[in-house]
Order: structure tokens, then sequence, then C-alpha cells
């Protein structure tokens, strides 16, 4: 029985248990499980958006102030 692990998903629509976040200097967009706020290296990451942006998010989505290789490596441990 394999194991099936949570991916980045790109939608206009949020699904349940996903939420959206901005990454780079482009912002790009990606759609995210809920499970990743647990991860110690993604909480680092929310960290760091706080302390530039505070809790004041334009785009209506989670800014995150990373290059998009950074933010993928994370996501993908």
């Amino acid at each position: 029985m394999a194991i099936r692990l949570p991916r980045i998903i790109s939608s206009k629509k949020v699904p349940k248990g996903y939420f959206a976040v901005y990454v780079g200097e482009n912002q790009k967009r990606f759609v995210i499980p809920v499970s990743f706020l647990s991860q110690p290296l993604f909480q680092d990451l929310l960290g760091k958006s706080e302390e530039e942006f505070g809790y004041s998010h334009p785009t209506g989505g989670l800014t995150i102030p990373c290059d998009e290789d950074i933010f993928l490596d994370v996501t993908s441990r």
C-alpha cells in the first residue's frame, strides 16, 4: 500500500482543508494543505511572513517572503 503525500495544487478556488499563499517576487499563488501549518520549517516561513507583513495581507492570501525555490524545497520535505 502506497502512502499519499499532500501536494501543492493550483486552483482558483481553495478546497476545504487548503489555503492560498503567495510566494516570491512575482507573488506566485500556491494552494497548500492546512497540515503544513504544523511543520516546523513551514512555521519558520510563517514567522518571517509575520515579521515582514504583520497580519495585513492585501492579496487576500498569506504572503510568504521567500524565493519560490526555497518554498518548494520546504513544502516537499
